[in-house]
C-alpha cells in the first residue's frame, strides 16, 4: 500500500528524528510552527494560546514511548496521506494548541491518549493551517486517509425512505462496503446556519458527519426457532462524533425492541445501555430521517485477495486554455457544443458482455493553499461517449453519450456504471470553459481495461506517408442491426456476429446469442487511402468448430451522399454474389475528406 511514498516538503522522518537524539534536543517543525498562523488564515479569535508536549504519545511500532529509554524520544512524528495519487510522508512536532490548559480541537476522552490531536495536527500541515479543516468536505478527507474512492449519495433525492425495492438494494451495497473495510459516513443534512447541531426530538443532531461502525442483518426471535425462521432485520450503528447524544427512537439503547432479539444475538452486536454516542437504527429509520451518506471503498488491486480485485488506470491530466481549437483542452461541458470536444480524452474498453465500472474525476487541491487565494474548486465533471471498437484518435462529433457524472465544484467526481462490451471515451471537463487546472482520472474495472489519453488528432505523417500515401477520406461505419437471418441451431435461432472491413482493418463485433434480428449497434471507424475501395461487412454464426457464413455487404461511399442509412439485402460470396440471402442489414454511414471531422 505504501510502497511509494514521497515526503511531505521534503522533510524526512527517520533523518529528522536521528538529528535530534544527536543534538539531545526534541523536535521543532520550522515548517509548522508553534504560532498562531499554523491555527487561522488571519488572526487569532480564541485568545491566548499554549502549546504544549503531550506526556504519552501513541503506542506504535517506532513511535511508542519507552519509560525505561525516556531519552530516545525525540518529539517527532509522521503520519500519511494520500494526496492526488500520492501517499505522502507528513512529518511533525509534538506542540499542541490548548487554550486553559484544555486541547483546543481534536481530543480523546482519555485524557492520556494523544494520537487523535497529532494525526489532525499532521492533517492540518498539509492543507496550511487548522483553519482549513473547518468546514471540510467528509468524502475528501475519507480519500485522504485512506487512498480509497468515495461515492457521495443524497438519500431524499434517491427516494430510499419510500421506495422499499430501491432501499435493500442500497443496503446490499451498504453492507459489501463495510465488510470489505470500507469507511461509511452519514449526515443530515442543514439547510441554515441556525440549523446546524440542531438537535431532532429523536436524539439525532443536524449537521454532523456520523461515523457508521457496523451493518448487520439481525436474525428476530429467541432459542432454535429463531435459526429456522427467515426474518431478518436490516440494522445499522452509527456513532455521534461527540460521543454523547443518541438517537432515542426504535432499537436506540434501552428500547423495547430489543426484547425480540436474543441474549446471545444481541451480545454479539455488543449492544450496550450506556450514553457513548453509538446507537443501532433499523435501516428504514436511517433512511428516513438521514439525508447524505458517503461510501468509500477501499479498491482492492492485490491478486492475493480472496475478495474481488479491481483493474486500476491511474491517468494524470491537465485542462489547459489555447485559442488554437486543435490544441485547446479546456472546452467547458456538454452544454457548450463548439468547444466540448476540445477537452482531454481518454479511451478504455470493456471486455466482458457487461461490466460494473467506477469512475472518479479528482481535481487537484485549491483548499491546500488557500493563503495565496486559491481556496475555491472548479465545478467538474466528465462524459462518457460508446464510440468505434477501433478508434485510437481523438473524437470530433458527439457520437452516443451512455453516462455522465454530475457536475458540482467538489474535490472529486464519482460514478458507478454498468456498461456493455465495448469502447468507451471519457471526456473530463470542467463546467465553464477556458477554466485551467490539473486533474486524476481513476477507472475500475473487473479486467484490464488499457485506458489511455487520446492526444492525435488523425494519422500522423512518417517518413513512409510519401511512399504508402496518406489518407483521403475518413469513414465512420455503424452496423445497427440485422432482419430475418438464416436460423442455424435446432430452436431456428442463430448466434450471430459482423465483422466490417476496409481496406485491411477489421473491427468484429461482440456474438449475439439466440437471435436471428440481432442489434449489433457496432462502430468502426477508417481512415482510406483508397477511396475507391468498398467496404465489406459480413455476418457469421457463431459454432463451436467452424463459423457459418451468412451473408454480406459491400459499400461504396461518397463525400457528397447525404444519405446516411442504409438498409440492403444479404449476398452470397465468390462468383455466388448476386444470389440473395435470407436477411437484411441496416447500416449507417457517414464519409468525410476532413479527416477532423468525425
Amino acid at each position: 500500500m505504501f510502497s511509494s511514498v514521497k515526503a511531505f516538503e521534503g522533510q524526512h522522518f527517520s533523518t529528522l528524528k536521528r538529528q535530534c537524539l544527536q543534538s539531545g534536543r526534541l523536535f521543532e517543525d520550522p515548517l509548522f510552527p508553534a504560532v498562531d498562523d499554523s491555527l487561522f488564515y488571519l488572526g487569532n479569535r480564541i485568545g491566548r494560546v499554549h502549546w504544549k508536549r503531550p506526556g504519552v504519545i501513541p503506542d506504535w511500532k517506532e513511535q511508542e514511548w519507552d519509560p525505561e529509554k525516556a531519552d530516545s524520544y525525540a518529539g517527532i512524528f509522521h503520519f500519511r496521506f494520500w494526496r492526488f495519487g500520492d501517499w505522502v510522508d507528513v512529518v511533525i512536532d509534538d506542540r499542541l494548541p490548548t487554550v486553559d490548559n484544555q486541547l483546543v480541537y481534536c481530543h480523546s476522552n482519555d485524557s492520556n491518549e494523544f494520537w487523535s490531536a497529532l494525526v489532525e495536527k499532521a492533517y492540518a500541515k498539509v492543507y496550511g493551517c487548522y483553519e482549513a479543516l473547518d468546514g471540510g468536505n467528509t468524502a475528501d478527507a475519507l480519500v485522504d486517509f485512506t487512498g480509497g474512492v468515495s461515492e457521495p449519495m443524497d438519500l431524499l433525492e434517491g427516494q430510499f425512505a419510500q421506495d422499499e425495492v430501491a432501499r435493500n438494494q442500497l443496503f446490499e451495497r451498504v453492507l459489501k462496503v463495510h465488510n470489505r473495510d470500507g469507511l461509511i459516513s452519514c449526515s443530515i443534512r442543514a439547510t441554515t446556519i441556525e440549523d446546524m447541531e440542531a438537535r431532532l426530538d429523536c436524539g439525532l443532531v443536524k449537521g454532523h458527519a456520523y461515523a457508521v461502525t457496523d451493518v448487520r442483518k439481525v436474525r428476530l426471535g429467541h432459542g432454535l426457532l429463531a435459526y429456522f425462521k427467515s426474518e431478518k432485520l436490516h440494522m445499522i450503528r452509527m456513532r455521534n462524533p461527540w460521543g454523547e447524544k443518541e438517537w432515542s427512537g426504535p432499537w436506540s439503547d434501552s428500547s423495547e425492541e430489543w426484547k425480540k432479539v436474543s441474549k446471545s444475538e444481541r451480545e454479539k452486536l455488543g449492544v450496550t445501555v450506556q450514553d457513548d454516542g453509538e446507537f443501532w437504527m433499523n435501516f428504514e429509520d436511517f433512511c428516513h430521517y438521514f439525508t447524505d451518506l458517503i461510501l468509500c471503498r477501499l479498491i482492492n488491486t492485490s491478486y492475493l485477495s480472496i475478495h474481488k480485485t479491481w483493474e486500476e488506470e491511474v491517468m494524470r491530466g491537465s485542462w489547459i486554455h489555447r485559442d488554437d481549437p486543435l490544441r485547446n483542452r479546456a472546452g467547458g461541458c456538454i452544454n457548450h457544443k463548439t468547444t466540448f470536444l476540445q477537452n482531454p480524452q481518454y479511451v478504455f474498453d470493456v471486455r466482458k458482455v457487461e461490466d460494473e465500472v467506477l469512475i472518479c474525476l479528482q481535481q487537484k487541491e485549491r483548499r491546500a493553499t488557500p493563503k495565496e487565494g486559491k481556496g475555491e474548486n472548479l465545478a467538474i465533471g466528465f462524459d462518457i461517449h460508446r464510440v468505434e471498437l477501433n478508434r485510437k484518435y481523438r473524437m470530433h462529433s458527439a457520437q452516443q453519450k451512455v453516462a455522465g457524472s454530475i457536475y458540482i465544484n467538489s474535490r472529486c467526481v464519482f460514478l458507478r456504471k454498468e456498461l456493455k462490451e465495448g469502447r468507451y471515451v471519457i471526456i473530463p471537463t470542467t463546467f465553464d470553459p477556458g477554466q485551467q487546472g490539473e486533474f486524476l482520472l481513476r477507472v475500475f474495472t473487473d479486467v484490464p481495461s488499457d485506458c489511455k489519453e487520446l492526444t492525435l488528432d488523425e494519422p500522423p505523417q512518417t517518413c513512409w506517408t510519401g511512399l504508402c500515401g496518406y489518407p483521403q477520406l475518413v469513414t465512420q461505419v455503424h452496423v445497427l442491426s440485422a432482419e430475418g437471418l438464416q436460423g442455424q441451431d435446432a430452436n431456428g435461432a442463430s448466434d450471430p456476429y459482423v465483422i466490417i472491413t476496409c481496406e485491411g482493418e477489421k473491427v468484429r463485433s461482440p456474438v449475439h446469442k439466440d437471435t436471428r434480428c440481432p442489434n449489433f449497434d457496432v462502430k468502426g471507424i477508417f481512415y482510406r487511402k483508397k477511396p475507391k475501395e468498398g467496404i465489406h461487412i459480413e455476418i457469421y454464426n457463431k459454432n463451436v468448430i467452424v463459423d457459418t457464413f451468412l451473408g454480406q455487404v459491400t459499400l461504396f461511399t461518397d463525400p457528397n451522399d447525404r444519405q446516411e442509412q442504409h438498409t440492403v439485402y444479404l449476398k452470397d460470396k465468390g462468383s455466388r454474389q448476386d444470389n440473395n440471402l435470407p436477411g437484411t442489414l441496416t447500416v449507417r454511414v457517414i464519409t468525410c475528406t476532413n479527416l477532423t471531422n468525425i
